[in-house]
């Protein structure tokens, strides 16, 4: 019999009965009695150094009176793009609806990785609630045994350890007099229950299961995070009229990177296709963009256009040369590429304070037209210089980490979030919805958070 691994045990008390989640201004702080929330984080393998990797995380011990959807964010150098949102939903049951995580460790140093979560509870549009916590992903070295993997796991998690050499037997003593017996073969590991009933009971695991508790905290009085953030989003017409389009591509980048599409790994945020009579083409003359064709900026004389292909392009049918940044004005005509015309065709349609609209001008016309904004930075509509075919779209800021909708008559600012109904703001037509992906209707896989990652939000 070879030498036993190390065990874990962990005694996870019932959680108490729910109370609610947040007292009321006129409730006394004093009267306020915290919920003993948690997360239940399972699915994740170390042994699976350099591959794609799930996490499962379930809620538990949430208040019975809070919101039926949280929002749960999570900030990681695993996770692509940097960090990714989901929502927590109550079942009829009464549980919440387990979220799944994925990320891989391919090209990662290997060492100890943080994940930082903070989950959402929102109420009319505004963060009521916020429960926050930290831990931490072991990425093994690639030649690292399975037990060691498994010593350095429990040395961070564990509750009870019990080490088995040799011929040995590992005993766990606990709960109500109970006297459990445990038993640990080679690379395995014994996970023990000591609330469970009595009597002998197998337990075996395939992966490494943890709880991480909530920490509840403080908002500001008012609180202005925005209830959806995003970077890059849509806005998708299910019945677009005559000269609308389907699509409304959001962007919210430092530097805008246009370039070729491509469904896994872009390199390119604004991912453009040859539109031919028949429809779009993602081959054929798609295939003569270069991955990163061009990049759009805020530069010192505003916004500018700058060549890093190997294709080229033209702006007003003159090419301006490689790495030489020019001004964007309004009406002028982008082509890319130099080399072939009529690829993808787009035109400055409108010039703001705080971002860029562009449209195509080439078959692609009616299927997508692009914002690129700047965060952070409230529109002036008196300073706008738009074609009318821009001047009829609704005006989109970005702010507090979101998109938002300005009513120019009211004054009036919306989130815009998944759930907004879009046609009862100004500028909006019918059949309108809100996509927090810029590409919905595509599967755009980024394992390594290709180009959005790299890019932060749009400083002025």
């Amino acid at each position: 019999m070879s030498a036993g691994t190390p065990l874990a045990s962990k005694a996870h008390a019932p959680a108490p009965a729910a109370t609610p989640g947040a007292a009321p201004a006129s409730v006394a702080r004093a009267a306020y009695q915290p919920v003993q929330a948690h997360l239940h984080i399972s699915g994740f393998d170390p042994r699976a150094a350099g591959g794609r990797q799930t996490l499962k995380m379930e809620l538990r011990g949430m208040a019975a009176a809070c919101a039926p959807q949280l929002t749960v964010r999570l900030r990681s150098d695993l996770i692509p793009r940097g960090a990714v949102q989901h929502d927590f939903v109550r079942t009829t049951r009464g549980d919440w609806r387990p979220v799944f995580v994925e990320f891989s460790s391919r090209n990662k140093e290997h060492g100890q990785y943080q994940i930082e979560v903070e989950v959402h509870s929102h109420v009319d549009g505004a963060v009521a609630q916020k429960w926050v916590c930290t831990f931490v992903i072991l990425v093994p070295r690639r030649d690292a045994t399975l037990t060691e993997i498994h010593q350095i796991f429990l040395s961070t998690h564990k509750n009870v350890r019990v080490m088995a050499d040799d011929a040995s037997i590992a005993r766990v003593t606990g709960g109500d007099g109970c006297n459990l017996d445990v038993t640990a073969r080679n690379a395995g590991i014994a996970h023990v229950d000591l609330s469970a009933p009595q009597g002998k009971i197998d337990m075996g695991f395939t992966t490494i299961a943890w709880d991480e508790e909530l920490i509840e905290v403080d908002l500001p009085a008012a609180s202005h995070c925005h209830p959806h953030p995003s970077q890059a989003a849509c806005l998708v017409n299910a019945a677009p009229e005559a000269g609308e389009q389907r699509q409304i591509r959001l962007f919210a980048l430092e530097e805008c990177m246009l370039g070729r599409f491509e469904l896994v790994d872009p390199e390119a945020d604004v991912l453009l296709s040859h539109f031919s009579p028949d429809g779009q083409d993602n081959n054929g003359l798609t295939r003569r963009l270069s991955g990163r064709h061009a990049i759009i900026r805020r530069g010192q004389q505003g916004f500018e256009i700058e060549d890093v292909s190997r294709y080229g392009l033209l702006l007003d049918g003159v090419w301006p040369g490689k790495h030489k940044p020019v001004a964007l004005r309004l009406g002028m005509r982008i082509e890319l590429s130099a080399s072939i015309k009529g690829i993808v065709v787009l035109s400055v349609t409108a010039l703001l304070a705080h971002g860029v609209i562009l449209h195509r001008i080439d078959h692609g016309a009616r299927a997508e037209c692009f914002y690129l904004l700047l965060p952070e930075a409230r529109p002036t509509p008196s300073s706008h210089l738009a074609t009318p075919q821009a001047a009829a779209l609704p005006v989109l800021f970005h702010r507090n980490g979101g998109f938002w909708h300005l009513d120019a008559a009211s004054g009036k600012e919306t989130p815009l979030v998944p759930a907004t109904a879009l046609d009862k703001l100004s500028g909006f037509a019918r059949h309108n919805r809100f996509a927090s992906e810029p590409y919905p209707e595509c599967w755009i896989i980024r394992t390594e958070g290709a180009a959005l990652c790299d890019s932060g939000a749009l400083t002025a």
